[in-house]
């Protein structure tokens, strides 16, 4: 085949996945999706049981619409909110099964690693002109696809964040995996008994953590011997609970509403700031999971563990590729400076695509979840965005590759960056979308983010002054 004929490379059919493949078949092009689950959304399904925060007119991709339409699709009411279960059921199986998509599918094939024909990372010349080659493990054994070009939208679900506060897993973690849970278990359903009646600490300031929280609170109100530890990094309790009402999807911010009435109430104990070091087995105690807090040493003794720290991505079968990440966050391209937790958290990300998640290896892209690294707050439009914008490069159709179509609802909540924390040498302006001002940090209440300007020009004043988005 010559280099035109090749697929495209899909890694991971899941909701960004799938839609880059409607975006490319919609072009004309030929992807090639390779899911290493036998099932689409393998990942998606893993936490089945958890209701999104963003209503179904956020997470069906345009291109995908468009196919299912065709095929007399019924759409869910666009201001009903999903679990989990729901968008795998009707959304992404649906889509899964289309005759046009259905052919592209690859599953129970994982992808080991990623290259050049020919080429190792280092060698240069003629690189550009040799197709990638995946090296993919099945059933069946190994296997190779060739491809003109691959967009990586495998997730960061399989790679949870330890809950050591240096990054690394406390000492004693692995040893205490039987009674440590990552991301969101199915505390009301499948694992119900794991916890019930039990001493639970929640590790983590996230959304997903807020959700552990109120699972189990409502556990705790069936089972009343339920007791709930909360142990975070943050310095006040009340920077975890997010925009609230003034929030624009307001399922997210009812999670913080919901979360600070239960501390409030006395039904939830708050360890903050708490910075977890070692994790024992007590015997009869259960875990003894021991921290600092504000420079004194502190021991919570517990029975189950829920690590709710974030995700990050996995990086090890790109070794082979030339990459450009940010140097901390581990994302994509130039997408550091737009989404650093340490500069802003603002919930709305200017929409982006191929020229911002360009790496230095030509024709590869890293999209969805696994573009924002170890950064939070991802929304799947925005990995619509991305792969539509994608397609687009990979087409030739430079104008609609650059063009923005998408616009996110806010947070309701800047934080810009406090004063003394530079990112890379730049100046240091405190504000939120305005002037530099005195304060170590400053939050406002209410939606402080101006309309968003595609202009890379803004982009780059925007990450010069600090502030969490264009003036």
């Amino acid at each position: 085949m010559t280099d035109s004929q090749l697929p495209v490379a899909v890694i991971g059919a899941g909701p960004v996945g799938l839609a880059a493949a409607a975006h490319l078949i919609e072009r004309g092009q030929t992807p090639i999706v390779v899911e290493a689950g036998d099932k689409v959304a393998s990942s998606v399904r893993a936490w089945s049981h958890v209701r999104m925060f963003s209503p179904w007119q956020y997470n069906v991709d345009s291109a995908a619409r468009r196919l299912l339409d065709k095929a007399g699709w019924q759409p869910p009411a666009p201001d009903a909110i999903p679990t989990g279960g729901d968008l795998v059921a009707r959304y992404l199986e649906p889509l899964a099964e289309l005759p046009a998509m259905r052919p592209h599918l690859r599953l129970g094939a994982r992808v080991a690693a990623v290259s050049r024909k020919g080429h190792d990372k280092v060698r240069s010349e003629g690189r550009d002109r040799q197709p990638f080659v995946l090296r993919v493990e099945g059933a069946a054994g190994e296997d190779v696809i060739e491809a003109r070009a691959v967009i990586d939208a495998s997730g960061t679900w399989t790679m949870p964040n330890p809950s050591g506060a240096d990054g690394l897993p406390a000492i004693g973690e692995r040893g205490a995996a039987d009674h440590i849970r990552y991301g969101i278990p199915d505390v009301l359903g499948g694992e119900r008994a794991r916890y019930e009646g039990r001493a639970v600490l929640v590790i983590g300031g996230g959304h997903s953590a807020l959700n552990a929280i109120i699972e189990l609170a409502a556990l705790k109100q069936a089972a009343p011997k339920t007791r709930i530890v909360w142990a975070l990094r943050k310095e006040r309790v009340e920077a975890a609970y997010g925009g609230e009402a003034a929030d624009q999807l307001p399922a997210r911010g009812a999670l913080g509403s919901q979360v600070r009435a239960l501390v409030e109430s006395g039904t939830i104990e708050v360890v903050t700031p708490f910075r977890v070091a070692r994790i024992a087995d007590g015997c009869s105690c259960g875990l003894r999971v021991s921290g600092e807090v504000n420079g004194s040493s502190r021991t919570i003794a517990v029975d189950e563990i829920i690590v709710a720290t974030g995700f990050r991505p996995d990086l090890s079968f790109l070794r082979e590729i030339r990459l450009t990440l940010d140097p901390w966050l581990e994302s994509s391209g130039s997408l550091g400076p737009l989404i650093d937790p340490n500069l802003h958290s603002c919930g709305t990300v200017r929409p982006h695509g191929a020229k911002e998640l360009a790496h230095a290896e030509p024709d590869f892209f890293i999209a969805g979840m696994k573009s924002y690294g170890r950064a939070p707050t991802f929304l799947l439009a925005t990995g619509h965005e991305q792969v539509r914008s994608i397609a687009a490069s990979l087409s030739g159709d430079a104008e609609a590759a650059g063009r923005v179509e998408l616009a996110l609802p806010e947070t309701g909540v800047c934080v810009s960056r406090p004063i003394g924390v530079e990112r890379a040498g730049e100046p240091v302006a405190a504000g939120c979308c305005g002037p530099a001002r005195e304060e170590a940090a400053v939050q406002q209440t209410s939606a402080c983010c101006a309309p968003a300007k595609p202009a890379a020009a803004a982009e780059a004043s925007a990450r010069q002054a600090g502030g969490c988005c264009p003036a």
